[in-house]
């Protein structure tokens, strides 16, 4: 009987990490996440051995996954660099990019509502909500409303809450 019972706790102890992840939830490719960390080696492969293509230095600074193998993401950034990262450079947060030129950030989401500040491009802010063509940014001290075709880090048909 203790037998028994001994082989089935080791059975169920050996099929834990198996049950849980295959009871985790898949999360959708391609997404939007952003670096963790100030410094994030991008590799060739997914993989230490790969050498390092390019050291991103923006903490914040939204990617798209591509890609999964084990614990490693081929990611896409803004300019259409892409490579691998360990999935603990990266965090589910989202951030936009301002793209193109000067944009106003508006304090309601429509075109005729009051300018409250004036956004670079490059500039990254927090990704607050998106609703039809409007997304709620955070950014500098400011929280307004771009246009989402203004913005690099969220898909055109994608809500956000």
């Amino acid at each position: 009987m203790i037998r028994a019972l001994a082989a089935l706790f080791l059975t169920l102890l050996a099929a834990g990490p198996a049950l849980a992840q295959s009871q985790r939830e898949a999360l959708p490719i391609p997404r939007f996440v952003t670096l963790r960390s100030e410094e994030v080696n991008l590799r060739a492969g997914p993989g230490v051995r790969y050498p390092v293509e390019w050291v991103f230095v923006r903490r914040q600074m939204p990617v798209e996954i591509l890609q999964e193998f084990e614990n490693w993401r081929r990611i896409r950034d803004v300019d259409g660099t892409e490579g691998w990262v360990h999935q603990s450079m990266l965090t589910g947060r989202r951030a936009v990019i301002v793209q193109g030129q000067m944009r106003d950030l508006h304090r309601r989401a429509e075109a005729e509502s009051p300018v409250i500040a004036r956004v670079e491009p490059g500039v990254i802010g927090a990704l607050l909500e998106c609703k039809d063509a409007w997304c709620r940014i955070e950014t500098g001290g400011f929280r307004g409303w771009l246009a989402r075709d203004q913005v690099w880090g969220v898909y055109s048909n994608e809500t956000v809450k």
